[in-house]
């Protein structure tokens, strides 16, 4: 994935996960920078102001879930690999690695 759009805001970087063609990097303020393929997890915009106090990132091939340090789930990406958790949203509470 091409970084450059994004590589000024790449500073104090604790994780990065990837899909097959996206890359999350979680910051050391937990907040998350993504980049890449954007129909595989790149495009964050959609739940970006829900991505602070970021715990871990998880991916599958086409899909992030983000745990907050409140146990809180976020997810985006491809709806169809797992980005969309609507249905179990209410169940995704107090969730460790």
């Amino acid at each position: 994935g091409d970084s450059s759009a994004v590589q000024d805001q790449l500073k104090s970087v604790r994780q990065v996960q990837a899909t097959q063609y996206a890359f999350a990097a979680i910051l050391e303020d937990g907040s998350v920078v993504t980049w890449g393929q954007s129909d595989s997890g790149a495009d964050s915009s959609a739940v970006q102001d829900q991505l602070k106090s970021v715990r871990q990132v998880q991916a599958t091939s086409e899909a992030f879930a983000a745990i907050l340090e409140d146990g809180s789930v976020v997810t985006w990406g491809n709806p169809d690999r797992g980005a969309d958790s609507s249905a179990v949203q209410d169940q995704l509470k107090s969730v460790r690695q």
